[in-house]
């Protein structure tokens, strides 16, 4: 590094030749870039006429021969990070710890040639510092969340520890003034909830330990430790959020559900559904997050092929009979039917849900909750739904016998019936009808058809690479945009069995699942594995991760992948 330029903050005019020779600038922004004074830092003042400004920092990192970082908060241990130093020289020198070993500290700075801090900082901590170059728009926005949720966690354990009792904390989010210790809960769960929408979280877990409370966020449809809280903090927490909840904050011996509606960042209504668990260290909270720009998508979003498409249209145009979507939770039931109901739910149709719970309000439908406490039941929900001169009845889903019955009956008087069931397949749903005491004639009256499926992640865009087999497939390789797992959201596995006349004839009394899976692929049906290796072949996933979601195939060369 040039010994002139140290200790210099980085300067516009002197970066401009060097962006433009790269082709990150053009000329004639240079030329005006040039003309107009600014405070900010360079690159973002780069950054606001276009240029990406991840892209530019990761020009500066090579440029001045240091390593870039993009910077991942939950790579980050915040409460061992923070206390390196303090707020105040973190913010005046616009740097972040990001690591911390016995020998070395990272630190993540977007100012390479301002070293004044480093030696008292090595100094003072005893240790070699290593930098790296960051985003400094993701350096300040780290500092300002991580310092105010660290004074947070600390406040609130200090006032926990002095009022000796959880249960002393004003948690009621009604209070005109609330005290020190209730804006400090406040201003954790505020973060924690942001944070989730900024991760792409679709669940949140609050796990009380012995020596530390947990948080972790489910991304992707896999868990990643997110923060620890001292254990009367995690306490305080989940009373905050059971108190928005509307749940009985004092009963803490038995589970509870509840829920709550906010928005987020981007302006986008979202609701929370909440579930407590009694555990040996005390109340476990999962925050399941609904959002509907998640839960209502469009058809080509859903992931289904185009033959697919058609034959799931062809079976929800039917006038009547009992259509089914199974699956494991968490493969992406929920989203398939909103989407499918939003579709059918035309003015000249009455639409009604019985759901337990609803999974999020939409005005299109009817929708009704089952309440157990008043022995609303699904079955006794279906009922008072027949009498409510329904065309289309979705049932959130068959557990038992009774709601199985009804199901046949609504199907059997001319309604279409759309439900969920747990199996592991389309054909399975057959099989598990008849355990729950459904007459084999009755399903062959009223089945329509069946969808199994999966979510299996997609390769991360940014980083996959071609794969050494043939065809097109690709493989995961791992970079910052996918925290180095080489995959980045989820998509659909579908697979659609339509009981034609053939298959009616195969449903007997203890139906042979293997010869309706047989009959159905021989009809045209792709199995879920299939399925999966279609989108290996064109490039989306990964066939481990096909391998990883799906069941396995004894009637298909499903492992064959290339043309």
């Amino acid at each position: 590094m040039p010994t002139a330029l140290h200790d210099h903050p980085l300067e516009l005019h002197k970066l401009l030749p060097d962006l433009v020779e790269q082709g990150l600038v053009t000329a004639d922004m240079a030329q005006r870039l040039a003309k107009e004074p600014s405070t900010q830092h360079p690159l973002e003042y780069i950054a606001a006429l276009g240029p990406c400004l991840e892209r530019l920092t990761q020009w500066l990192a090579g440029h001045v021969g240091q390593p870039y970082l993009r910077i991942d908060p939950l790579n980050i241990d915040v409460a061992t990070v923070v206390p390196l130093m303090s707020h105040g020289f973190a913010q005046r020198h616009a740097i972040l710890a990001v690591a911390v070993d016995a020998q070395t500290v990272t630190v993540a700075s977007a100012q390479p040639y301002v070293c004044g801090w480093e030696a008292g900082l090595a100094q003072v901590l005893k240790r070699s510092i290593k930098r790296v170059v960051a985003n400094p728009k993701d350096i300040q926005r780290c500092i300002d969340e991580f310092y105010r949720l660290v004074k947070s966690v600390s406040g609130a354990d200090q006032k926990v520890a002095v009022a000796g009792n959880v249960d002393l904390l004003n948690l009621g989010a009604g209070d005109k003034e609330p005290d020190a210790n209730d804006a400090h809960i406040v201003n954790i769960v505020d973060w924690l909830l942001q944070y989730a929408f900024g991760q792409r979280a679709s669940d949140i877990h609050i796990e009380p330990c012995r020596e530390q409370g947990r948080v972790r966020f489910r991304i992707d449809g896999l868990l990643h430790d997110v923060y620890q809280f001292p254990p009367q903090v995690t306490m305080a927490v989940v009373s905050r959020l059971k108190s928005l909840g509307r749940m009985n904050v004092a009963e803490k011996r038995k589970p509870q559900d509840g829920r709550v509606k906010t928005k987020s960042p981007a302006g986008v209504e979202v609701e929370l559904r909440l579930s407590t668990l009694p555990t040996a260290f005390g109340e476990k909270l999962v925050m399941r997050i609904f959002d509907p720009q998640v839960l209502l998508k469009d058809f080509d979003q859903l992931g289904l092929s185009s033959e697919d498409q058609q034959r799931w249209h062809a079976m929800t145009r039917q006038a009547n009979g009992i259509i089914l979507v199974t699956g494991p939770t968490g493969s992406g039931k929920t989203s398939t039917l909103y989407t499918t109901l939003k579709r059918l739910a035309t003015r000249e149709v009455n639409l009604c849900t019985v759901e337990d719970p609803i999974e999020m309000v939409e005005p299109a439908f009817n929708q009704m909750q089952v309440q157990h406490n008043i022995d609303l039941t699904f079955a006794s929900g279906i009922r008072a739904l027949l009498r409510q001169d329904p065309d289309i009845i979705m049932i959130g889903e068959i557990r038992d016998q009774e709601t199985a019955e009804m199901a046949i009956q609504a199907a059997l008087t001319g309604h279409l019936v759309l439900s969920t069931l747990h199996t592991n397949d389309a054909p399975s749903a057959i099989s598990r009808l008849q355990e729950l005491g459904i007459a084999h004639y009755l399903i062959k009256a009223t089945l329509i058809g069946v969808m199994a499926q999966r979510l299996v992640r997609l390769l991360c865009p940014h980083c996959k690479r071609a794969a050494n087999t043939a065809g097109d497939a690709q493989e995961a390789v791992g970079c910052a945009q996918c925290r180095d797992s080489g995959y980045r959201g989820r998509a659909g596995l579908y697979e659609i069995m339509v009981v034609d006349e053939k298959l009616k004839a195969l449903i007997t009394p203890g139906a042979d699942v293997q010869a309706l899976r047989r009959a159905s692929l021989a009809q045209g049906m792709h199995s879920l594995r299939m399925a999966g290796i279609d989108k290996v072949n064109a490039g989306l996933t990964t066939l481990a991760e096909v391998l990883r979601v799906t069941p396995g195939d004894s009637d298909t060369n499903a492992f064959i992948v290339g043309p």
